[in-house]
């Protein structure tokens, strides 16, 4: 993420406490997007944490250590758990994106084509391999994370342009002035 949005790579790791955001504009095709990228904390521990960032999301990021095995075995509660605290209208094609990062180091743990075969079975999901250290694939990445968000918004205006009558609620009480009515 801060290599994404701010060019630097820290050796540095501080675990996310709870939750951390970055925003960015980037050129789609012909749009300006406004991205905002929630980091949540990859910790059971702040598991419950997530409904509050969940909703309204337009595209879900499940990243795992390509060099360590256990990231790799936990992408299925993660999405699921994201499915369960977010709600989409329709679950089964809610755009996902993984990210098998840390390509740069050795040794690799989880395969390319094992992780590709948990994106077949996921819906055909996109699938990159990147490494925040080197700046690879993360631009590539996140451009694809924005089309897919784009296209989650682009199915909901259709949806909402389905349904075009709308239910309008006014308040028609008359008021007789004399102060002591309601107009329950």
């Amino acid at each position: 993420m801060n290599q994404y949005v701010n060019k630097k790579f820290s050796n540095q790791y501080k675990a996310t406490i709870g939750a951390d955001f970055l925003t960015k504009e980037v050129q789609v095709d012909d749009r300006t997007v406004t991205m905002q990228i929630w980091d949540t904390a990859g910790q059971e521990r702040f598991q419950s944490l997530g409904v509050a960032f969940y909703r309204g999301a337009d595209c879900c990021v499940l990243v795992f250590d390509v060099t360590a095995p256990n990231t790799f075995k936990s992408l299925d509660s993660w999405r699921d758990e994201f499915l369960i605290q977010a709600s989409p209208r329709e679950p089964e094609n809610f755009p996902f994106v993984l990210l098998g990062n840390k390509v740069d180091l050795e040794p690799r743990a989880i395969s390319t084509k094992k992780a590709q075969q948990w994106c077949q079975t996921k819906n055909n999901i996109p699938y990159f391999e990147t490494s925040a250290k080197e700046a690879l694939n993360v631009e590539q990445a996140f451009k694809s994370i924005a089309r897919n968000a784009l296209s989650q918004q682009a199915q909901a205006v259709d949806l909402y342009n389905e349904f075009p009558d709308q239910i309008k609620l006014t308040n028609t009480a008359k008021s007789n002035n004399s102060g002591d009515s309601c107009a329950c």
